[in-house]
C-alpha cells in the first residue's frame, strides 16, 4: 500500500484522522515541513520557519493526547500566519526592512486562541509591505511568472501548494478574496468585528478584517469557529462574534438551493474578458436560481469611496514610517501615503457617510436574496511579480463589513484557477458559509 501523502489533507480530515490514531501530529506537522523544503524555493511563500520549534509543538501535542487530556478543534493542525501578527517565539517584520528583526514579547490575539485551540504554527507567511501593495517573494504554485496576489500572498500559495491545510491573512482592500483567487483556494473574510486584530499590524481601523484560507469550506468554518472569541481590546468586535458556521453545515440547511443575485457592480467596467466568459457562462448555468441585479445611483462611486477611506488612514498608519524612515520604505508604499495626505478631511468625512448610505441600502437587497455572486477578481493571477492584481471587485464590500467567500470554481484561458466570490448580509455569516458549500457541493463534488 503507498504511503499516505499527509500534507495535502484537507483540515476536517487530517484533524479527524489524528483523533482516531491514523497519525499523530507531528507526523502531519513533518509533511508539511518536507513539503516547504521541496518547494520553498519555487513558491517563496514563508517569511520564517523553524522545523524544530514546530516539530516541537507538534510533540507536545502528542503528548498531551497520549495522557488523555482534552483537545482542543484545531489538534494538531499545521497553521501558517501572516506575518502581521506578533508571535512571541517567531519574528514579526511586517515585509518591512523598518522592521527587521524585531521579535514580538507577546503572541497576538490570532495566535494565542490558536494555541489554546491546539494548532501548530508552523511559521510565518510572506505579506507584501505593511500588509499593503509593495510586493514580497511569493510566486503562484500554479505558475510561478505570476503573482499569487496580496497583500495575503503567502498564506494563500501555502494552502494552494499543499505546505500547510490553514492559514491565517488579514484584507483592507482585496487582500484575502484576491489571493484565493489567484492560487485557486477557499479564502473567507468573515463578517468585520469578528475575529480580534490585538497584536496584529494595522494598516486602517475602519477596514482591517482577519480571515482564513482552507482547502474546503469546511476548513474555512473550522479555523472561523475557533477565532470568534470576543475581545475587549479591540474596540470594533462585535459583542457576539460567534457565528457556530461548523455546525451550521451538518444536516439539511446547508442543501437547500439559494437564491443569488448577480451583481456585477461598478467593478465589471475591469473585468478581462475570460473571467466575463466563464461568469456568465457560470451564471446561465445556475438557471433560475440567479438573477442579475444592477447597482446603480448611489453605488456609482462606491469605488472610490473606499479608496479614499483606505487612503486616508493609510496617510495615518505609515505616514511616519515613510517620512522618518524613507530608505526603508518601498516606493509603492510612499506612493500611497502621499495618495492619502492629499485626500481633504471634508472628502474623507463625506467618504464614511457616503459608506454607511450604501451599507443601508445594500442590506435590503438581502431581503430578497441570500447571497451576491460575483467574481473574486478581474481575472485569472497577471503575469510578473511586480505587482499583485486589482482589488476593484473587492474593496466595496470590505468597506460595507459584509463577509465573503472565494470559492475556486473558475479557471483562465490558461487554465489558471479563478474564483466566485460569494457575498452576504452583515453579520450572517451562516448563510453565506452555506450558500459557498452549496456551490462547492454542486459544481466541484463533495469532498
Amino acid at each position: 500500500m503507498p504511503e499516505r501523502n499527509l500534507s495535502v489533507l484537507s483540515a476536517l480530515v487530517a484533524r479527524d484522522a489524528m483523533a482516531h490514531g491514523e497519525f499523530s501530529a507531528e507526523e502531519l506537522s513533518n509533511a508539511c515541513l518536507d513539503r516547504i523544503a521541496e518547494r520553498e524555493d519555487t513558491v517563496g511563500a514563508w517569511a520564517f520557519v523553524d522545523r524544530e520549534l514546530a516539530l516541537a509543538q507538534a510533540r507536545a501535542l502528542d503528548q498531551k493526547s497520549a495522557a488523555g487530556e482534552p483537545l482542543g478543534p484545531l489538534h494538531g493542525l499545521p497553521v501558517g500566519i501572516k506575518d502581521i501578527f506578533d508571535t512571541s517565539d517567531m519574528p514579526t517584520e511586517c515585509g518591512s526592512a523598518f522592521y527587521k528583526g524585531r521579535c514580538p514579547l507577546e503572541d497576538s490575539a490570532v495566535v494565542a486562541i490558536l494555541r489554546q485551540a491546539g494548532a501548530v504554527i508552523l511559521g510565518k507567511t510572506v505579506t507584501t509591505e505593511w500588509a499593503l501593495s509593495a510586493p514580497g517573494k511569493t510566486s503562484n504554485p500554479h505558475d510561478p511568472a505570476r503573482t499569487p496576489g496580496g497583500s495575503s500572498s503567502g498564506s494563500a500559495a501555502a494552502v494552494a501548494d499543499a505546505m500547510v491545510p490553514l492559514a491565517i491573512g488579514t484584507q483592507t482592500g482585496g487582500s484575502m478574496i484576491r489571493p484565493a483567487s489567484y492560487c485557486g483556494v477557499f479564502g473567507y473574510k468573515p463578517t468585520f468585528g469578528s475575529i480580534s486584530r490585538r497584536g496584529m499590524s494595522m494598516l486602517a481601523r475602519r477596514l482591517d478584517t482577519v480571515g482564513v484560507y482552507a482547502r474546503d469550506v469546511e476548513g474555512l468554518a473550522l479555523i472561523a469557529d475557533a477565532l470568534m472569541i470576543y475581545d475587549p481590546q479591540d474596540w470594533d468586535m462585535e459583542k457576539q462574534p460567534q457565528k457556530n458556521l461548523t455546525s451550521a453545515l451538518v444536516g439539511d440547511g446547508g442543501n437547500k438551493a439559494p437564491r443569488f443575485a448577480f451583481v456585477r457592480s461598478p467593478a465589471w467596467k475591469q473585468v478581462e474578458p475570460d473571467m466575463a466568459e466563464a461568469f456568465e457562462n457560470f451564471i446561465k448555468n445556475l438557471g433560475d436560481k440567479a438573477s442579475e441585479v444592477e447597482l446603480e445611483g448611489l453605488f456609482d462611486d462606491i469605488i472610490p469611496t473606499h479608496w479614499t477611506i483606505m487612503h486616508a488612514n493609510v496617510a495615518v498608519t505609515l505616514g511616519e514610517v515613510a517620512a522618518n524612515a524613507p530608505d526603508k520604505t518601498r516606493d509603492q508604499t510612499k506612493e500611497r501615503v502621499d495618495a492619502g495626505n492629499a485626500i481633504p478631511a471634508a472628502d474623507y468625512i463625506r467618504a464614511l457617510g457616503r459608506a454607511e448610505a450604501q451599507g443601508q441600502a445594500l442590506d435590503r437587497l438581502f431581503d430578497h436574496f441570500d447571497a451576491i455572486l460575483t467574481p473574486s477578481a478581474t481575472g485569472q493571477a497577471p503575469v510578473g511579480l511586480g505587482e499583485t492584481g486589482k482589488p476593484v471587485f473587492n474593496g466595496m464590500w470590505t468597506m460595507l463589513g459584509v463577509p465573503c467567500v472565494s470559492v475556486p470554481l473558475l479557471s483562465g484561458e490558461n487554465s489558471m484557477p479563478m474564483g466566485v466570490q460569494v457575498i452576504g448580509r452583515k453579520s450572517d455569516d451562516v448563510k453565506i458559509i452555506r450558500c459557498a458549500r452549496w456551490l462547492s457541493d454542486q459544481l466541484l463534488g463533495d469532498t
